[in-house]
């Protein structure tokens, strides 16, 4: 006879696992969506704070991910993006995927969707009359969309790359107006 109901069992374990993972994704997503938000207002103690909450968070969740094949991508590249900002404001260099413990799709991804917060931050800046942080994060903008250029990769291995190098020049070109 057909083993069915075992099958139905096993993909009831599977969805439960991949619900379950789900909600942690979300969890750790707004996690550093905040931490963003903080840094944006300054408020680096409790951005940090926030980081640590969703390393802590992502390495449990990974181990979990390999176990059961899950791609953890967006997570990370979400992560990746909120760690660069902070290094960023800290005025440090910024990491690389190794030392976030990152894949390279979620770097290079986290690397272009930053670019969007170091624009917000040149902005500030600028509003403040800061021209030299204002160039600062001009400069970080300007170095990664560079260095990102070259590479030409298909949607099938890299996800959404070629569209957010798009969005990163139309934001540098932008940027660039603003500091003219």
């Amino acid at each position: 006879m057909l083993n069915i109901e075992e099958i139905e069992k096993n993909l009831i374990k599977k969805e439960a696992v991949l619900d379950e993972f789900i909600k942690k994704n979300r969890e750790i997503v707004r996690v550093t969506s905040n931490a963003i938000k903080e840094m944006h207002a300054k408020n680096i103690s409790a951005a940090k704070s926030l980081l640590e909450n969703a390393e802590i968070q992502i390495e449990t969740l990974s181990k979990k991910a390999q176990a059961h094949g899950i791609d953890m991508n967006h997570v990370m590249q979400e992560y990746t993006e909120a760690k660069l900002l902070f290094f960023a404001i800290k005025k440090k260099e910024l990491p690389t995927n190794t030392e976030l413990g990152v894949t390279p799709e979620a770097y290079l991804n986290g690397l272009l969707d930053a670019i969007g917060e170091f624009k917000r931050e040149m902005y500030e800046s600028l509003r403040k009359k800061k021209k030299e942080d204002a160039e600062y994060y001009f400069s970080i903008m300007e170095k990664i969309y560079d260095e990102l250029l070259p590479l030409k990769f298909s949607n099938a291995l890299l996800p959404e790359f070629r569209r957010k190098q798009d969005i990163a020049r139309i934001q540098l070109e932008q940027a660039r107006g603003e500091l003219l």
